[in-house]
């Protein structure tokens, strides 16, 4: 044999002796010796503790046995590696708790060999035994199924085709919901839509949590275009979450459409899971369509054609969710054909302790106190940005309240809260009003102002139920310019500044139409002066100036076809306190028990009526009641050119007020 052909053959032999030589070390290699090298990488590449346990094999399997004849090829028959690895443990990372994030009995995988030659790792299946997860959260920014470390571009690519579980569990613990709940979790077996099931149970907020649902069997990984089912119907106390639609690419979330319930004690409440920032309400649910488009960087939601109920009051529209820069942002539109008033005491915190309670909040609001306490969450004011319009068709009272017709453009910017306009038709009138609260300093108490304005409110309308007052053809004008700073309702008054004017034009008041408005001041003053009728009204006047939560009357007078009613003191909105004087004067000799003054005082929810006995009843009659309002009164003649106009009784009763009569000695009367 020449030199030659001997090299030739040598090669041949080792090119030949190599691939065996690999392939006898890989069958008879005990796999166990690299557990250490291997358990050291993983941990150093996932920044957490992963360790192999148990026993780690490889072996060399036909694909074959899994692919139909029809489908096989010639490289089906040749072995692929399989890999075999028993109790495998996955640890929390660095800064909670040192136990395993996860663990799995058994994992098992098959691997294509040619496939290696191109950069990819195609991993047919990928099977867990056994698994179980805890997902940690011990505060807003520490929680455990975040990978934080920057991934480089690596060449290699994962083809991950299908996963398989088999009779596992995931316990959620978190401290931010204040949740501990556990889903028991397994295949469906001959179901042709979903092939994992899963069960909840434990805890949420305190309450108990149920439920459960299915999804897809995972088989459409490689083909990440293909919809992926998925149904949930999870409840807890009084929230309840229900979902039944696709995922489009599930490995990733890229895409969302389904059908979704909700439900719970206040639109609030969902903050925790959704990131939303939404109103305080009652209790409520709703049904719609929402679909989701999940990016990298932006992800855009959209919860489309919902109807549902807010309280007693009915709610449908489009809202959209965007995540980006330089906030979040909600837009959309809601309309409601029927609202509750009591629906909206939630916006304010002006419903009662077991309406708090039921929304779940503490309850907060003293019993010896009218105005709400409750706390705006400015702190999540910045969190996003948002451009609502809400409309209601009919607003609904208890007692008959003609209001219809509301709208508000809702805009939340860099945390600064805008209400402009919030107008709404009452009584065939309309009421304007502009409302800003400025919330960007959480560190601070919100700076509110408010611009309100009241025109031509039909009396007669304002309470239909009443028969008499149908002849009534009087109306109500005001304004309202106020700015104040604070954290609640009842902390904006106590420290507001401006001023409130407003006049009545030719109406009846009577105890009965206070007691149907539930003015319970003004139902002990009337029910003073002239017992329980009615009594026609000319005119009502008022100016009144509002300064650190004070309101001092400038004017206030009431204008009778029996008498003209002075009413001079102050309301202390911090406190919740008034003292006010009343100082009667008939215009004749008919009513003499309006000659004494008498006082309201005490509380907004306890008002007291007293008699001034230290006042003797003054013969100088309506025109020294004039001249007590004189000064002031032209401040009211601006609402005379807006309202009523100049042929009013309360334009009449203003310019007499402003001749400045002169208040005459004690015993004579008084002279024009």
């Amino acid at each position: 044999m020449s030199r030659p052909v001997k090299i030739t053959l040598g090669i041949v032999g080792v090119l030949v002796a190599i691939p065996v030589i690999a392939i006898i070390i890989v069958l008879t290699f005990d796999w166990n010796r690299a557990k250490p090298w291997l358990n050291d990488k993983v941990s150093d590449a996932i920044d957490r503790p992963f360790a192999i346990r148990g026993n780690l094999a490889v072996h060399w399997e036909q694909p074959s046995k899994s692919i139909p004849k029809a489908q096989r090829t010639w490289r089906d028959y040749i072995p692929w590696p399989h890999l075999y690895a028993d109790d495998v443990h996955v640890g929390n990372p660095e800064g909670l708790p040192q136990r395993d994030m996860a663990s799995v009995r058994q994992f098992s995988f098959s691997l294509d060999p040619f496939a290696l030659l191109g950069h990819r790792i195609h991993v047919p299946v990928l099977r867990f035994d056994g698994p179980q997860a805890e997902l940690l959260r011990i505060d807003a920014t520490h929680y455990n199924w975040v990978y934080k470390r920057e991934e480089k571009k690596s060449k290699w690519t994962l083809d991950l085709e299908r996963v398989v579980l088999n009779k596992g569990t995931v316990h959620v613990i978190d401290a931010v919901t204040k949740a501990d709940v556990t889903a028991d979790i397994d295949t469906i077996a001959n179901d042709p839509t979903y092939g994992i099931a899963f069960k909840l149970r434990g805890e949420y907020n305190g309450a108990p949590v149920g439920g459960g649902g299915k999804t897809g069997s995972v088989l459409s990984l490689r083909d990440q275009d293909e919809p992926f089912p998925v149904q949930a119907d999870v409840h807890s106390a009084n929230t309840r979450v229900a979902v039944e639609g696709t995922v489009t690419r599930p490995a990733h979330l890229a895409g969302i459409d389904v059908k979704l319930t909700l439900a719970a004690p206040s639109m609030a409440r969902l903050y925790p899971f959704t990131g939303v920032l939404l109103p305080e309400t009652p209790a409520f649910s709703t049904d719609g369509h929402l679909t989701g488009e999940l990016g990298e960087n932006k992800s855009r939601w959209v919860y489309d054609k919902f109807k549902g109920k807010v309280g007693q009051s009915d709610i449908a529209g489009r809202l959209e969710f965007a995540t980006g820069k330089p906030r979040n942002k909600l837009t959309g539109n809601v309309v409601s054909h029927q609202l509750r008033f009591a629906d909206l005491g939630p916006l304010i915190g002006a419903d009662s302790n077991a309406s708090k309670r039921a929304r779940g909040v503490e309850a907060v609001q003293p019993e010896n106190k009218a105005l709400p306490v409750e706390k705006f969450h400015t702190e999540r004011w910045k969190v996003l940005d948002a451009d609502v319009r809400f409309t209601a068709d009919r607003i609904v009272k208890d007692k008959d309240l003609p209001i219809s017709k509301l709208q508000s453009h809702v805009v939340m910017n860099n945390g600064v809260l805008t209400l402009e306009p919030l107008n709404f038709v009452m009584a065939g009138g309309n009421v304007n009003s502009n409302i800003k609260l400025d919330g960007s300093n959480a560190s601070s108490p919100i700076k509110a102002t408010a611009d309100i304005k009241a025109r031509d409110i039909h009396i007669k309308e304002l309470f239909p139920q009443i028969e008499k007052m149908q002849a009534t053809v009087g109306s109500i004008y005001g304004e309202a310019k106020l700015t104040a700073t604070g954290d609640s309702v009842g902390a904006m008054l106590a420290d507001a500044n401006g001023e409130v004017k407003g006049l009545v034009s030719q109406g009846v008041v009577s105890k009965l139409l206070l007691e149907e408005a539930g003015l319970n001041v003004g139902n002990i003053i009337i029910t003073k002066l002239f017992g329980d009728k009615e009594v026609k009204l000319n005119c009502l006047a008022a100016d009144l100036g509002v300064k650190d939560g004070v309101a001092q009357t400038r004017t206030f007078v009431l204008d009778t076809e029996e008498a003209i009613v002075d009413i001079n003191g102050w309301v202390n909105m911090s406190t919740e306190q008034m003292d006010l004087r009343i100082k009667p004067e008939t215009k004749g000799l008919r009513l003499f028990t309006l000659r004494t003054p008498f006082y309201v005082r005490g509380t907004f929810k306890n008002p007291d009526l007293s008699l001034d006995k230290k006042v003797l009843a003054l013969k100088g009659g309506a025109a020294a009641a004039l001249a007590i309002v004189a000064a002031p009164a032209a401040a009211l003649l601006p609402l005379i050119n807006t309202g009523p106009g100049k042929d009013s009784p309360c334009n009449a009763l203003l310019a007499r007020a402003g001749a400045k009569p002169v208040a005459p000695p004690p015993g004579k009367s008084a002279k024009r």
